[in-house]
């Protein structure tokens, strides 16, 4: 049993020795890790410079978005074009020498059975049958009910216009005011519907709101204006129309004003002529012929015998269904203020056509008048338009043109009135160059000059 725990002490010992050298070969395997210190400056900066290319590259993508996308989209899903809006132009109005003629006394002609000859009236036996027709009251209530249903029917062209603006009072609330005034429905040019109002009861609009005859609502936006007429034409989407009136909007028919026998022509003035939206007056024509000078177009004014308001807004309508007249507060006609007056249609075409075509208004700067037959005829002064004043600064005066020319011809096309020299403007965009053909007096003869112009834009006047 000696040897025995003998042994076991041996081996204990040996163990041990196995052991220690083990630990001394696991001490020069074990390696010591030295945790590197983190430099804050450089992990501040470096995120810096990457957070700033992100915004860099962020700016870039959107800029890049924002470029392409329209042309994307226009490429995907092309938008329409809105069509060219035209009014067919009136002739120009006839001369008295021709309207006398026209004016003449003829006999009326009452066709006869066929194979028999035509029986003729003369004036005197159409007065003694007219004189045999006899109107009673009820003949008089049937003319007014056919009147109130007439005016009725034009109700449909007429829209009231909503202008909203916000202001704060002393408190710092927020107050919404409203001005109205009416709109006449023009045309649908495939995309919008075109509405002429007035311009300085909507010009400080923050919103604008229609509402049409049937009482639908929608928003609609200034698509331009003309401050010599106080005009402006607004567009309202197709698509923000109620589907009936989106696939057949009622659209107003221009007729002319340029007739000298329009006075006694009955009238109806639809809008607001009262100053009240959806006010309606009953009337006729009783003068014409006045004239509103301004620069580069003079404006025919109708006088009615309808009493409205100061604040009338609206149109008239003859009993065609056509639009004569857009009402205005310019009355040149002294002492009779509280009569409804309007602007002749035929001298508003041209500026509403390039109004609802966005095109800038061109700008000469003449003030002018149609030369007479008096002055044709005694001083030999040639027809066309008569410059009577020219604005300072103007194209014209830089061109050189004078007091006292007379313009014969614009661009190859011959002018013979101030009228015919209006419209022949209203063709050509503002920055377009034109010539002018001028005649001007030398001594005691007239001698042809030719001008080229370019032409301005007409000047915002409020």
């Amino acid at each position: 049993m000696h040897w025995l725990g003998e042994a076991v002490w041996l081996k204990g010992e040996r163990m041990s020795d196995w052991e220690q050298n083990n630990n001394r070969q696991s001490d020069f395997l074990t390696e010591k890790i030295k945790v590197k210190p983190v430099n804050k400056r450089k992990l501040i900066r470096r995120t810096l410079i990457t957070a700033a290319m992100a915004v860099i590259f962020g700016l870039i993508a959107c800029v890049t978005f924002l470029v392409l996308e329209p042309v994307i989209s226009n490429w995907l899903y092309p938008e329409e074009e809105p069509q060219f809006v035209t009014f067919p132009e009136d002739q120009e109005e006839m001369s008295p020498e021709d309207m006398l003629a026209e004016n003449l006394p003829e006999e009326s002609a009452v066709p006869a059975q066929e194979g028999d000859e035509a029986v003729k009236l003369g004036e005197a036996q159409i007065q003694d049958i007219l004189s045999h027709i006899k109107l009673d009251l009820n003949d008089y209530k049937d003319i007014q009910a056919a009147l109130t249903a007439y005016a009725g029917n034009l109700k449909k062209y007429m829209v009231t216009v909503t202008a909203v603006t916000s202001n704060r009072d002393w408190f710092d609330d927020i107050q919404e005011s409203r001005n109205q005034c009416s709109g006449l429905i023009l045309e649908n040019n495939g995309i919008e519907l075109l509405i002429l109002t007035n311009y300085s009861t909507i010009k400080d609009a923050e919103r604008l709101s229609l509402v049409f005859y049937d009482g639908a609502q929608v928003e609609a936006q200034l698509k331009q204006h003309d401050s010599a007429t106080n005009l402006a034409v607004v567009s309202v989407d197709l698509s923000d129309l109620p589907f009936d009136m989106e696939e057949n909007p009622p659209i107003a028919t221009l007729g002319s004003s340029n007739s000298q026998s329009l006075p006694g022509t009955p009238v109806i003035a639809m809008g607001s002529p009262m100053g009240i939206s959806g006010s309606v007056g009953y009337g006729m024509v009783t003068a014409s012929g006045s004239q509103l000078s301004l620069t580069d177009r003079n404006y025919n004014i109708l006088l009615t015998d309808i009493v409205g308001s100061r604040n009338a807004s609206g149109v008239l309508f003859n009993l065609k269904g056509q639009v004569i007249g857009v009402i205005t507060d310019k009355n040149t006609y002294s002492g009779m203020d509280n009569m409804i007056c309007a602007y002749g249609i035929t001298e508003l075409k041209k500026i509403i056509e390039n109004m609802s075509n966005e095109i800038k208004k061109p700008y000469l700067g003449i003030i002018g008048v149609d030369v007479p037959a008096e002055a044709n005829r005694e001083q030999g002064v040639p027809y066309g338009a008569y410059v009577k004043e020219i604005e300072f600064d103007s194209p014209a005066m830089r061109a050189g043109i004078q007091r006292g020319d007379v313009i014969t011809a614009l661009n190859g096309r011959s002018i013979t009135t101030f009228y015919s020299y209006s419209n022949s403007l209203m063709q050509f965009e503002a920055g377009s160059t034109v010539e002018l053909k001028v005649m001007r007096r030398v001594r005691s003869e007239y001698k042809e000059m030719d001008f080229s112009v370019v032409l301005g834009e007409a000047k915002d006047v409020n």
